[in-house]
């Protein structure tokens, strides 16, 4: 990070510097994609179309917080999705340290729960939008948090959110462009991914992903924003539902993310590589990886989901659980009739367990009591819940174990 003598610098440079933000219609690079477009959209609807109506809700909620996980993750803080579940309920640890990172959770799940509302539809690449996302973020924060230190010089600066930085910054080797420079590149990016159609829109996740953090916008945040855009963008484009989630791959490849991230700051290479300032070539590798990861997601996503894998896991739990003498005889049925109808009226409960209402709302009560069925109301019908405690048992290899980290 440059002294505080370069705020609002503008060195004057063309927002051609960016190009190309899209793989051109006449890369050699771009049939291989479209494939791989056509082939993510009509897994992504399978997947979707595949689940019962009533899971819909609480799985996105259960991926809401493995996005959390796996983006604070790739930024090197590490918080338990049990410790995200309880910080949902403003149950905060003692420890400073703990508790910051808990409320840094939760503001996160919040925005994403905004995206996921439709707070970002059309919006996601506007620069309103980015600001946005920045601004909900980091309002959330504690004071704490807020504040960056220049690793050169010990200064400690402070995170405004929603504001553009104000001055230079070197990230690793790259040295983003000037903070006066900014307010030119956002209105070229805005306008490159503007009114896309659905391929276009698919292969542009990964481009518009690489070339925010290349212009890295914010002092801080810049990596939590571009992974909840690219979010909000793959919400958009796929009409995922949110029951997926491209934070878990790219975390589990870090690396190579990186090293993809790496390599399209480089310039073109030669004649073949395109027509812009920075590689084709490298965007094109960095587009596959992405879209690669996407459909790796969906897999594994499908084999936790599979219906008589995810009810032999479910029932087995609550066999256990029975004959612990932790939850009522009978148990396992209600949770299988959700798990197949999606939710369930109450007033089914007495048939369903072919005993007294009483016994009904006393299994119904302790299963609400492990956070395993939810519902909107006292009247509402029941539904499934995944909370993140039962993730080993019920979804495993969701989360890393909570011993492993």
């Amino acid at each position: 990070m440059a002294d505080k003598e370069s705020e609002f610098s503008d060195r004057g440079e063309a927002a051609i510097l960016m190009e190309p933000l899209l793989i051109s219609e006449g890369s050699r690079f771009r049939g291989e994609l479209t494939d791989l477009a056509v082939e993510l959209a009509a897994r992504s609807a399978g997947f979707r179309r595949s689940l019962a109506t009533g899971l819909m809700a609480p799985l996105a909620g259960l991926v809401r917080s493995m996005n959390c996980y796996y983006s604070n993750l790739i930024e090197g803080h590490n918080t338990h999705p049990v410790d995200i579940e309880r910080a949902l309920k403003n149950d905060y640890s003692a420890d400073v340290r703990k508790r910051n990172l808990q409320i840094e959770a939760k503001a996160h799940i919040e925005v994403q729960q905004w995206i996921d509302a439709g707070g970002l539809r059309r919006r996601a690449t506007t620069r309103a939008g980015v600001y946005e996302i920045h601004r909900r973020f980091c309002e959330k924060l504690p004071e704490e948090l807020l504040w960056v230190e220049n690793p050169e010089t010990g200064e400690r600066m402070h995170v405004a959110p929603g504001e553009l930085r104000r001055r230079d910054v070197k990230v690793g080797r790259h040295i983003p462009i000037s903070p006066g420079a900014l307010p030119r590149f956002l209105a070229r990016f805005e306008q490159a991914y503007a009114a896309l159609g659905k391929t276009d829109s698919i292969l542009a996740g990964a481009a518009a992903h690489h070339r925010l953090v290349w212009m890295h916008p914010f002092l801080d945040g810049n990596g939590r924003v571009v992974r909840l855009m690219s979010h909000a963008m793959l919400l958009e484009a796929l009409d995922t539902g949110a029951i997926w989630s491209v934070a878990r791959g790219l975390a589990r490849n870090v690396d190579d993310y990186k090293a993809h991230l790496a390599e399209c700051d480089l310039p073109r290479r030669n004649d073949l590589d395109g027509r812009g300032n920075l590689s084709e070539e490298a965007l094109a590798s960095f587009t596959r990886f992405f879209m690669q990861i996407c459909l790796d997601q969906i897999t594994f996503m499908e084999g936790l989901l599979e219906p008589e894998q995810l009810r032999a896991r479910i029932l087995l739990w609550a066999d256990e659980q029975v004959r612990l003498d932790a939850l009522p005889p009978k148990a396992g049925i209600v949770l299988e009739a959700v798990l197949y109808r999606g939710e369930l009226p109450r007033g089914d409960m007495g048939a369903l367990l072919g005993a007294s209402d009483r016994h009904a709302r006393r299994v119904v009560a302790a299963l609400m009591s492990r956070n395993v069925l939810v519902s909107e109301g006292p009247r509402a019908p029941l539904r499934l819940a995944f909370p993140a405690a039962l993730a080993s048992r019920w979804m495993p290899g969701l989360f890393p174990e909570r011993a492993g980290g």
